[in-house]
């Protein structure tokens, strides 16, 4: 008799392979695979390829009578006799056998024994890292993907069971992946069908070890060991693996099913989840692939627009965290698409924000709803990322967002692309516009043009200085803000934060260069915007201590990055202005604003006299500054700007010791080669077509008209009569006076555009003025 009661008669009588197979099996499956035989087979496998099929059926056939009747121990012996013959034979003829091979995997797999299930799976596995000689074109594995995913959402009641399972799936899918993902040809994994199961299906094992791991606190560094034991490292590694073969065509498969787990779980608030796929995404895809992703993020914004507030406030918040991983990549075509979305949903969201607002307030209990205070935390999150994004971005690009930004600010009077506000009545613009100028500030954070005409191009400098962005205190903080962003190239705005009397501007080390020949022409043509932009600034009635801080560092910015003789003269004429402000007092202003513009003028003077080192200039401001702190505190920052300061009635009988006074400063500049002419001509703003257009006050009451009552339009003239100030002199003074300023102002810039511009570009509007 033979082995397991086989007749020696019949034994002879059956094929070889059949024989060799038998002799593999022991009597006792404790004895494990019986080696020297099972040298034999692989030997007559390797001698006779065509008989591979043959021995890959009989074995088969064996594998699945064994399992039907629980003789594991055979099963396992079967198995691994199978996986020798696979690494042992590399032929055409394997094709085959493997056919025979997947069929018992897939026996194992369907069984209900999880100890074969983890059986099947690393047989597969074994499978999956021979390369083979070639493809396979029919071959699918369509029923593996599915029996691996369902074996990752393992729900036996023994954890450690169901731990071992979950882990075989995965390391099943990661099989998958590695043995299609390659060949294009090959029927792959890259199908929706498939997709839709196997990322959430690593997502799952992922999240559900997080919040674990979230209960016990911040896991330590895994070792080798703990990796292949831990189902949310492994589905992470193969979560990378796959993403990281994926294409240009099929990177959209495998990004999809992560929104729809993301949502089907409602992973958006809290979003940490959210944000940790994502990061993974970003880091393990290839880089020129990344506005892919960024495009599928924003599509599912769209998508979730009704969603709740927090819901898409976890959504941007996730585009913030794709943004900053790509920005330091490749970025693609969808720089402008990323802003234009943000820029609708910023407006959605005030949109909803408004209309819980209305529907409370018609509401019998008026409450403030808290949905409202959820959708600013969409917007500041919309902010947030349109500013990272774009302060990451490079120079030229980033220029070009300004643009696009400014370009979308609610502007009266304009015909911009800007956003659609019309609906959303004045609360809504307003909101709307401190929100782009919000966003505008932190793009512009960082920002260093070479020059300044490159930082404020007409195109952006005009809607950002409009009259309607003055209407409120915010606006102008962030209006100014964003100057000093553009104008300060060295760094110098932390050393001059706050407004006060600077004892040695020296300590400050103040950083500057030589103006270039660019800034020089920029302050010719734009320099009168950024005065009357000052100007105009300290005449509002709802400035606060910040605005007066920022005006001083406007000032202050403006004499260390542009100023050179001609501009420091006309920024002295802009302080005395600002001084007759406070002074005359056409507009009716607080006493807080009039000692604020005094105390800013001396601050600011201060600063000026000792930047330019002319010695009777600083002579003059230091006498002015201390008489003021012995008899007059209330006009200097450190006093006015404290929480109880005592204001004065009225400013009218104050001595003129109190005032910088124009004929001082122009005998003490005069005698350091200063050209002072002009300090005799009080500045008047210019007179804008917005200013027609505004909703402001007319430009009669906004625009201060300096009085030259008496020969030399001294200060000290001017307080002595105050008083002679009527109607009918202001009037005449409008009629004549002013027109007479605005032809001076004409002549001299024809005269200096006869001195300085190309003889080309006269000689062309010459010609073209005489064709008609």
């Amino acid at each position: 008799m033979g082995r397991k009661g086989v007749c020696c008669c019949c034994a002879a009588l059956r094929p070889r392979y059949k024989r060799l197979v038998d002799n593999i099996f022991p009597e006792d499956p404790k004895d494990g695979l019986v080696k020297a035989d099972m040298e034999k087979l692989t030997f007559y496998a390797v001698s006779a390829p065509e008989k591979l099929d043959r021995i890959g059926a009989y074995l088969a056939e064996r594998l699945s009578r064994d399992v039907v009747r629980h003789r594991y121990g055979y099963v396992l012996i079967a198995m691994e006799a199978l996986d020798q013959l696979l690494m042992a034979c590399h032929s055409q003829s394997i094709k085959p056998f493997v056919e025979s091979f997947l069929h018992m995997v897939a026996k194992l797999l369907e069984s209900g024994e999880p100890k074969l299930q983890v059986l099947g799976t690393n047989s597969f596995v074994k499978f999956a890292n021979i390369e083979e000689d070639t493809p396979s074109y029919h071959r699918r594995y369509d029923f593996f993907v599915s029996r691996f995913s369902a074996m990752c959402h393992s729900c036996d009641h023994d954890p450690e069971t169901q731990t071992e399972i979950r882990i075989a799936g995965i390391r099943g899918i990661q099989g998958v992946v590695r043995k299609t993902v390659n060949d294009e040809l090959r029927a792959t994994i890259w199908e929706p069908q498939h997709m839709d199961k196997i990322v959430p299906s690593l997502l799952f094992n992922m999240h559900k070890i997080e919040d674990i791991d979230s209960r016990i606190g911040p896991p330590s560094s895994p070792t080798g060991g703990e990796k292949e034991e831990n189902p949310a490292l492994l589905a992470e590694n193969c979560f990378r693996e796959l993403l990281g073969r994926a294409t240009y065509g099929n990177m959209n498969n495998a990004v999809k099913p992560v929104f729809a787990h993301l949502d089907h779980h409602r992973l958006w608030d809290p979003n940490e989840f959210a944000v940790s796929c994502f990061k993974i995404i970003m880091y393990s895809i290839q880089a020129q692939y990344s506005h892919h992703v960024i495009q599928e993020i924003l599509g599912h914004l769209d998508a979730r627009k009704r969603d709740s507030p927090r819901v898409r406030a976890g959504i941007i918040q996730v585009l913030l965290e794709a943004v900053a991983i790509a920005a330091k990549g490749s970025i693609g075509p969808t720089v402008l698409e990323v802003f234009n979305t943000l820029l609708k949903h910023l407006r959605i969201s005030v949109d909803f924000e408004l209309g819980d607002r209305r529907s409370s307030a018609g509401s019998a209990t008026f409450s403030t709803s808290s949905k409202e205070s959820d959708e600013r935390i969409v917007q500041n999150a919309i902010i947030q990322t349109i500013g990272f994004f774009g302060s990451n971005l490079p120079d030229y690009q980033r220029s070009e967002i300004m643009m696009f930004i400014m370009g979308k600010v609610p502007v009266l009077g304009t015909t911009s692309q800007s956003l659609d506000t019309s609906h959303l009545g004045d609360l809504g613009t307003r909101r709307i516009q401190i929100m782009l100028l919000r966003s505008l500030l932190m793009v512009t954070s960082g920002y260093k043009a070479t020059t300044i005409t490159n930082a404020l191009p007409p195109p952006f400098l005009d809607p950002l200085l409009s009259p309607s962005l003055m209407e409120d205190s915010e606006l102008r903080q962030l209006v100014l803000e964003i100057l000093h962003n553009l104008i300060d190239r060295h760094d110098n705005r932390a050393k001059l934060r706050g407004i006060r009397i600077i004892p040695d501007v020296s300590d400050l080390k103040i950083k500057r260069d030589k103006i270039s020949r660019q800034d020089v022409s920029f302050m010719k043509k734009h320099g009168q915007q950024l005065y009357r932009h000052i100007y105009l600034g300290c005449k509002e009635e709802d400035n606060v201590q910040k605005n007066f801080e920022l005006l001083f560092t406007s000032l202050a910015l403006t004499t260390i990055e542009l100023a050179n003789e001609e501009v420091v003269i006309d920024l002295i004429r802009l302080a005395i202005a600002l001084q007759d402000i406070a002074i005359i007092n056409e507009d009716n202003l607080p006493m807080f604003n009039r000692c604020g513009i005094m105390a800013l003028v001396a601050a600011y003077l201060n600063f000026l006299s000792q930047m330019i080192a002319v010695p009777a200039f600083c002579q003059h401001v230091s006498k002015v500054i201390e008489t003021r702190s012995l008899e007059a505190s209330y006009f200097l920052p450190e006093t006015i700007f404290k929480d109880k300061c005592n204001l004065p009635k009225s400013l009218e009988k104050h001595e003129k010791d109190l005032f910088f006074l124009t004929n001082k400063i122009a005998e003490s500049l005069g005698g350091s080669g200063y050209s002072v002419e002009r300090l005799s001509v009080p500045y008047v703003p210019q007179v804008t077509d917005e200013d027609r257009l505004s909703r402001r006050k007319s430009i009669v009451d906004t625009v201060s008209i300096q009085v030259d009552i008496l020969p030399g339009n001294n200060t000290e003239d001017k307080i002595d009569n105050t008083e002679e100030i009527t109607f009918e002199a202001l009037k005449k003074a409008i009629d004549n006076n002013g027109l007479e300023e605005q032809e001076k102002e004409k002549r001299r810039l024809v005269i200096e555009k006869f001195q300085k511009a190309p003889f080309e570009e006269i000689a062309a509007q010459c010609e073209t003025k005489v064709s008609f």
